[in-house]
């Protein structure tokens, strides 16, 4: 890829560097939230799900490579799916503000 100032960029490379990136903000227990929409079966049933964009998540196991198993749960806290989902696919919430130097 071919940048306004003449330099190239390795895509590859950077979407590599964003998923090391983005593994590292993640941690077992932090919640999360889909990217992507993605296929699921319910947890007890079998019956096929649909989890939307925005679907919040919990990550109740992390893996060496660039993915996580994430529990989804309703209000109730009963888990309807989990699955392995792909760091990219994924974006950790934030519960409080990040301090900055004055």
């Amino acid at each position: 890829m071919k940048l306004p100032n003449g330099h190239r960029a390795d895509l590859g490379s950077k979407l590599e560097e964003y998923s090391l990136k983005m593994n590292n903000d993640i941690h077992m227990h932090d919640v999360v939230v889909l990217l992507d929409d993605m296929p699921a079966k319910h947890f007890e049933t079998g019956q096929p799900l649909m989890l939307r964009r925005g679907q919040v998540g919990t990550v109740v196991m992390t893996y060496d490579g660039p993915a996580f198993e994430v529990e989804f749960a309703g209000r109730d806290g009963r888990a309807y799916a989990l699955l392995p989902v792909a760091v990219e696919k994924l974006m950790p919430l934030k519960d409080m503000p990040e301090l900055v130097p004055a």
